[in-house]
């Protein structure tokens, strides 16, 4: 028996720049989320504070804030959309930097460790770059890296936005209909199986 209670998603972009093309995806796919009932919480990665990780630093200082508040809103939600930019054929070193140290963090306070709080829930998958292949060539690494280490259900629907500096229009929309469709089914399949997957797990 489906639950009433609405999705709840985290939103995260692995670029925190101003006027960042993933910012402006994921602003979308928010929407779109918000339009199917779901529930978003956006996070500002670079709002943690978080150094760059560092098992010599954790042992002499212990885990910082943010990867605990990290750790609390995994705990909190349903599932994960995830706007992730290519630097270098590569995730973004503020992106991965934040999941090193959520993986890190151990249980306590009545939560599960970072990892705990993350598996079995939905994560889908967005990018966005000015180039002709729209940050494609990171997300693979980026299914690994959440499907793997942090048993996350990376859902199959990606979208990799190309030409992403002409691709929105002034509304904040994209003008390309097909990418839309495109974009709306990502989101629907993170909105359904995260309502599946915490209903399960409610029904044990």
């Amino acid at each position: 028996m489906s639950s009433q209670a609405p999705v709840k998603l985290l939103a995260v972009a692995g670029s925190a720049r101003d006027g960042s093309h993933n910012g402006q995806l994921l602003a979308l796919a928010v929407r779109k989320a918000e339009a199917l009932g779901a529930q978003v919480t956006r996070v500002d990665l670079r709002a943690l504070d978080l150094p760059v990780f560092d098992a010599d630093h954790q042992a002499r200082h212990g885990h910082p804030a943010g990867a605990y508040k990290l750790r609390e809103l995994f705990a909190a939600h349903d599932g994960l959309l995830l706007a992730s930019p290519e630097y270098n054929a590569l995730p973004t070193p503020l992106f991965i930097n934040a999941f090193d140290w959520l993986s890190t963090v151990p249980a306590g306070d009545g939560l599960p460790g970072g990892t705990g709080t993350t598996a079995g829930k939905p994560a889908g998958l967005l990018a966005a770059s000015p180039g002709a292949l729209g940050g494609l060539r990171a997300l693979p690494i980026v299914r690994t890296y959440l499907s793997t280490n942090f048993a996350m259900v990376v859902v199959p629907e990606q979208l990799g936005l190309p030409a992403a500096d002409h691709a929105f229009d002034a509304e904040g929309g994209l003008i390309k209909p097909e990418l839309d469709t495109v974009l709306g089914k990502v989101v629907a399949s993170v909105v359904r199986q995260a309502g599946w997957l915490r209903d399960a797990r409610a029904a044990g």
